[in-house]
């Protein structure tokens, strides 16, 4: 295996471990609207994410960055190419983080509720734009014989790109209604759990819809055994949390969303991005990496700082795994909008 291959495989790493964080983390953000029925609730819901929402985010940055650094004719053919989409992304992203630190800065209703709004949308949105988004990476886009996108924005909300945005929307609100129940107590977790069925189901249907497109279209054996492991993945979770279990049925939505991530990457491979006008124009592993002696240096640098970044990630999770309810949210914030920490849940 050479060294862009290895870059690529790691890349999909990074993006498979920011879809796994951010999911949850998205999906919260979405019931903080259906699930939550005052203000009080929504708070709890927003304290379940308080304290890892930014870690989460840094999984994207570094995606990015290994992207533009490994691979920069794949990075700026995708940027220039998704500009409108990933710049909505990007300012849903940059409202969703100033709605979690204003939010609790004033305690007027109206302030809160605002802010609250605003973080149901920029969690709704880029859940969906980042199925379009690699829906279209996978399918193939219009690129050119200089690596150029030639298509219109309109072009990228095909009907494939469309099921796939619903896909990740569905997904991730799937993952995060697992993740309210293990991380809430009382009332809140039970109606989680009911909310996680439905969503699961919804979830079932479309995924199974896409990841078989998928398949048919550019799928080969390996693309074939992710699908299978995502499909009883998911299975698994709703069994689990119908039965109560929280902490299998999160590992195993988690697990959905790490085969059904994976088995896109599978399929694109060896390409980065097909060309749908020519093959031959097509961004692949070979023609779109960086040097040999860049992927080399970024190999040190990614051995040496990655699995620090990961023991911090990891203790702050520790830190942070108890759960909270309405019980545990106080008259007033802290000036970060958090809340102490609940007991630890003993059943």
């Amino acid at each position: 295996m050479q060294l862009h291959d290895v870059w690529f495989v790691l890349i999909a790493v990074l993006w498979i471990g920011y879809f796994f964080l951010e999911g949850f983390d998205f999906g919260i953000g979405v019931l903080t609207k259906p699930l939550a029925r005052d203000t009080t609730e929504r708070r709890v819901l927003i304290n379940t994410i308080g304290p890892v929402w930014d870690g989460n985010e840094v999984w994207l940055l570094t995606a990015a960055g290994a992207t533009f650094a490994a691979f920069p004719d794949w990075y700026a053919t995708l940027f220039s190419g998704f500009y409108i989409p990933l710049l909505v992304i990007l300012v849903c992203l940059i409202v969703r983080g100033v709605a979690f630190e204003y939010r609790a800065k004033r305690d007027g209703a109206r302030w809160q509720r605002n802010w609250e709004e605003a973080i149901f949308w920029t969690s709704l949105i880029p859940a969906f734009l980042w199925g379009v988004t690699f829906a279209n990476i996978v399918r193939g886009v219009d690129i050119d014989a200089q690596k150029n996108y030639v298509g219109t924005v309109w072009d990228l909300f095909n009907p494939y790109a469309l099921l796939g945005g619903l896909v990740t929307l569905a997904l991730f609100t799937f993952h995060g209604a697992v993740f309210a129940a293990l991380k809430t107590v009382g009332e809140i977790r039970e109606r989680a759990r009911r909310a996680a069925l439905q969503a699961g189901l919804a979830t079932a249907v479309l995924t199974l819809g896409f990841l078989v497109w998928t398949q048919a279209h550019s799928g080969n054996a390996r693309s074939l055994v992710a699908m299978v492991i995502a499909g009883l993945a998911l299975v698994g979770a709703l069994a689990a949390n119908q039965r109560g279990r929280e902490g299998w049925a999160f590992v195993l939505s988690g697990a959905t969303v790490v085969a059904a991530v994976a088995m896109l990457f599978l399929a694109l491979f060896p390409n980065v991005m097909p060309s749908t006008l020519n093959p031959g124009w097509s961004l692949t592993v070979g023609n779109a990496a960086s040097a040999p002696y860049t992927l080399k240096l970024m190999t040190v640098v990614a051995a040496v700082f990655t699995p620090l970044v990961l023991l911090y990630q990891g203790w702050t999770y520790w830190v942070f795994r108890k759960r909270i309810g309405v019980q545990h949210i106080p008259g007033r914030t802290g000036h970060n909008g958090q809340f102490p920490a609940a007991p630890r849940d003993q059943a």
